[in-house]
């Protein structure tokens, strides 16, 4: 009879467990996060402090639509297998309501594509490659920040205003620099044709041997450099570049440059005067990124990057399209993503219907030289809204559901 109590009991005890674990999932949303981190840590760092002061944010504000918000991190490594291994786990282990982060291109397209296979919605945040909501988009995936072409665009406005007329680029050889360069280069020749392309160097990512790349641009004679690297080979190109002479006389327009994650590295190295997009983070004039502004420092003692604007807007973007749905079903949550609308620190943003890409911009100015380090000057903001292709080409572009 005292054994099976002791079983009654300890099977009365498993019951009670599972039914509060049960109880606790009912009360709680979970969105599965991927990204570089091991790989990138000084864009992802401060990504990770952005999204993380979101969910705090949230949940202190009640939550979604009662519900606690938990974000479940995994780190791929920067290899897209590893990414899409990530995803499986917080799909079929983690229960997660939908898929959030990536970074590098190839990565953020490995897991769109198992999005789309597994019917999950994602939001990828980083990767700037237009195929994700083009080429490749598909009808789980949406993207946060401006892509290549946006981009593109904004510097072209700039670029083209330049007396140069001989050109050449220098770019990582894999999806994202392909995309950048091809898009600028189509960009840029439709508002100058009168410019010549004289060189293109394809160094492999994160291994940039900076010493030949740079002679043969300079062996080149271009008027002006395309350079798309960043991270630790941003920082060999410029001080071989430096050393060289290259960037005497030249103009440069370079993608992500004015990021401050970029900049910090580079300190009394920066060159002055490249075109670039980036984020002048004590510079920007508006309440939403005073706000935002404020919470950060409070939280970090420290000032933020534009991964950490991206980090956030990311997760309170994804807190706004699971309130809005009532519903972790995935088509509830496309149909509430379709036109969304929300605050972001740089305003106002709008997810499109007709290609999941949001309306977030960046700033485009030049860099500079300020106490030693280098600062972004004379930026404006740039609204994505104003730099998309029309429905029409989007259409052309974006296959068929």
């Amino acid at each position: 009879m005292g054994r099976s109590r002791f079983i009654l009991g300890a099977g009365l005890g498993v019951i009670l467990a599972g039914m509060a674990n049960t109880a606790m999932a009912q009360n709680e949303i979970k969105i599965g996060e991927i990204n570089s981190y091991s790989l990138l840590p000084a864009f992802t760092e401060p990504y990770r402090k952005g999204w993380q002061l979101a969910v705090e944010e949230i949940n202190a504000a009640g939550g979604i639509n009662g519900k606690k918000l938990v974000v479940i991190s995994k780190d791929d490594a920067g290899k897209p297998a590893d990414a899409q291994t990530a995803a499986n786990e917080l799909v079929s282990s983690d229960n997660v309501a939908m898929l959030a982060g990536t970074f590098l291109s190839n990565i953020g397209l490995a897991v769109s594509d198992f999005a789309n296979q597994k019917k999950v919605f994602f939001l990828a945040a980083e990767p700037l490659t237009d195929a994700i909501t083009w080429s490749k988009g598909n009808r789980y995936t949406f993207r946060l920040r401006p892509s290549n072409y946006m981009q593109a665009a904004m510097l072209a406005e700039a670029a083209a205003k330049l007396p140069a007329k001989r050109w050449a680029t220098i770019a990582p050889n894999y999806e994202y620099g392909q995309s950048a360069v091809s898009v600028f280069k189509k960009l840029m020749s439709a508002k100058r044709p009168d410019i010549q392309w004289v060189d293109e160097q394809w160094p492999p990512f994160g291994k940039l041997d900076a010493g030949p790349v740079v002679e043969a641009l300079a062996a080149a004679k271009p008027d002006a450099i395309l350079n798309v690297t960043f991270g630790a080979d941003l920082v060999k190109f410029v001080r071989e570049g430096n050393t060289r002479g290259l960037f005497k006389n030249r103009s440069v327009v370079s993608f992500l440059t004015g990021e401050p994650e970029y900049l910090d590295p580079l300190k009394s190295e920066t060159p002055e005067g490249w075109i670039v997009t980036g984020y002048p983070w004590n510079d920007v004039k508006i309440p939403e990124h005073a706000a935002f502004l404020k919470a950060y420092q409070a939280k970090y003692h420290d000032y933020p990057r534009l991964g950490s604007v991206v980090g956030y807007e990311t997760i309170k973007a994804a807190a706004a399209i699971l309130a809005k749905a009532g519903s972790t079903d995935p088509d509830k949550l496309i149909a509430a993503a379709e036109g969304l609308s929300l605050s972001s620190p740089f305003g106002e943003i709008t997810f499109r219907k007709i290609d999941h890409q949001s309306t977030f911009g960046t700033f485009v100015g030049k860099t500079a030289l300020k106490d030693g380090k280098g600062v972004m000057v004379d930026s404006v903001y740039r609204n994505g809204a104003d730099y998309l292709p029309s429905d029409a080409e989007v259409e052309k572009m974006r296959p068929k559901e």
